[in-house]
């Protein structure tokens, strides 16, 4: 119930932000979808911190993209190239469309699921965003896919986001966590491949 004076505008529903970059304000709908969580501003805010001098110029990979969030702030901050993976038909759309809304040239839509994607030639990425649906134990399997499939680049950076609940992830050999935060119940993990143990 709203109380005082006036009348309070209804809260924006399906819409992001982007909080920094060419188009740092922007703001982006995107349409209802199982599962679909955009990674919440204080969240990216804290995960671009980290990147600080790895996203201009570097290759990207979104897996799980869904409302693009963390694709486009790395297109935003200069991403030389933005992969996102997306099964949801109109949720791809929605991210094509709003590619071109920002005109995003680095941007390009894989619409397809995840598990399809990586089994196509494999092509080496500076940062990976692993963000998949709750409650699905995609996480996991979806992690050693890329680091067995050729896909993480030597001293990638992957960030992981999943449910607090869970505890830490499980990581491939070779690789170790070097940030980690929580933001009510989930939790998130900037992992680093080590470029000498992977050799």
């Amino acid at each position: 119930m709203t109380r005082g004076r006036g009348t309070r505008r209804p809260a924006a529903t399906n819409q992001l932000r982007i909080i920094g970059g060419d188009w740092r304000g922007r703001r982006l709908r995107f349409p209802d979808a199982e599962g679909l969580r955009p990674t919440g501003d204080r969240v990216r805010e804290t995960l671009f911190n980290w990147l600080q001098g790895r996203v201009y110029g570097r290759r990207c990979l979104d897996v799980f993209a869904g409302s693009g969030a963390l694709g486009f702030e790395a297109a935003s901050r200069g991403a030389a190239q933005v992969v996102m993976v997306e099964a949801a038909p109109r949720v791809a759309e929605a991210l094509r469309a709003n590619a071109a809304l920002l005109g995003a040239t680095a941007v390009q839509v894989e619409a397809q699921r995840a598990e399809a994607f990586l089994q196509t030639a494999p092509q080496a990425f500076d940062l990976i965003f692993l963000d998949p649906p709750f409650g699905k134990a995609l996480l996991e399997p979806t992690l050693c896919a890329l680091a067995a499939g050729g896909w993480c680049a030597p001293d990638a950076r992957l960030y992981l986001e999943c449910e607090a609940a869970l505890g830490d992830p499980t990581l491939p050999r070779g690789y170790t966590c070097v940030k980690r935060g929580r933001a009510g119940q989930t939790a998130y993990f900037l992992v680093a491949r080590d470029a000498v143990s992977t050799a």
